[in-house]
């Protein structure tokens, strides 16, 4: 039959409300219950069990590398702990998590700098790993902010694969009965890789006073953002000890003091030439908030999580080891 004359035939036959209605049938003879999130899509009944512990021994707690250039400073604070060796293992599945969610350039401060994420990406693979993954959920629109933040062309030539975030691979995670991040939609590739590398930026931020890596995890869960702000120490704190970053990088080549966490004017940005690593994320954010002029404790996340003992923030029992890169 004559490919028009059948497609024709079929729009005498079925309108598109009648197709609708017979799709929507047939989705409600699955057996699999839907489950909707922010990223308004269709989830199976499939479960993210929590990533498991790992025990790392590192040469120091913490390890902060001091120079003007961001990707040699990465490179000397991860030696300092005692080389990504210590957290990368042959034929490993890396993810590098990065701060993308805003449409700002390296330089305003608002996203992690391209040359920390390249860094970690060229050290993954020197350690051996099979593959190394960046990406975010962004906040601005994802073409916009991986582009002009850097980020997507250093990965990419340093041997990462970038992707954007994929509706489809966010699934509900296997949280602890009576937690508040219940159900809640977290992404896959973050999940199940077998080394999660959470890389912020270190700025302000107008509800939390700073944002670091405990809420830089926040890019690996679905739903709705606005919903995770409300009461939004326990969620991320959950969020933390649901994924447990083998190592935590913080960038504060550069931090933003105001008007975080999206920034957007220079004056708002100061020059540190610092970067931060540690295999405790709490011991990392309790270091990093010191650069704000904060004490650890004043940080509602911070604190709860070094009650939950998912970390330490005690900086003065710390074995802290400075380097210049």
């Amino acid at each position: 039959m004559d490919i028009k004359k059948f497609s024709a035939l079929i729009a005498t036959r079925f309108s598109r409300a009648s197709f609708l209605k017979m799709t929507a049938a047939a989705l409600g003879t699955l057996a699999l219950p839907p489950l909707f999130g922010r990223t308004g899509v269709l989830h199976a009944s499939t479960v993210l069990a929590p990533r498991a512990p790992k025990t790392i021994s590192t040469i120091c707690d913490l390890a902060v590398a001091r120079g003007p250039e961001p990707g040699a400073a990465t490179r000397s604070a991860v030696n300092a702990l005692g080389g990504m060796g210590k957290f990368v293992k042959k034929g490993m599945v890396v993810v590098v998590k990065p701060n993308i969610a805003w449409d700002r350039t390296p330089e305003q401060g608002a996203t992690t700098h391209p040359a920390v994420v390249a860094a970690l990406v060229r050290m993954s693979f020197e350690a051996g790993a099979k593959t190394v993954k960046v990406f975010d959920f962004t906040c601005n629109e994802a073409r916009r902010t991986y582009e002009n933040s850097g980020i997507a062309a250093a990965a990419k030539q340093a041997g990462a694969a970038v992707n954007y975030v994929d509706d489809w691979k966010f699934f509900p995670g296997q949280f602890p009965p009576g937690a508040v991040m219940k159900d809640w939609l977290m992404y896959r590739d973050a999940v199940e890789c077998d080394c999660f590398i959470n890389a912020p930026v270190a700025k302000h931020h107008s509800l939390t006073r700073v944002t670091l890596s405990i809420k830089n995890l926040m890019g690996v869960c679905g739903n709705d953002r606005g919903r995770m702000h409300q009461d939004i120490a326990p969620k991320i704190v959950e969020v933390l000890a649901f994924m447990k970053p083998e190592l935590t990088v913080i960038d504060a080549s550069r931090i933003l003091l105001r008007n975080g966490p999206s920034g957007g004017n220079m004056s708002d940005v100061k020059r540190v030439d610092t970067i931060i690593a540690s295999a405790d994320p709490v011991l990392a954010d309790a270091y990093a908030t010191t650069l704000f002029g904060i004490a650890p404790h004043e940080i509602g996340h911070i604190k709860l999580a070094a009650e939950r003992k998912l970390g330490s923030m005690n900086l003065a029992t710390a074995k802290i080891r400075t380097v210049n890169a």
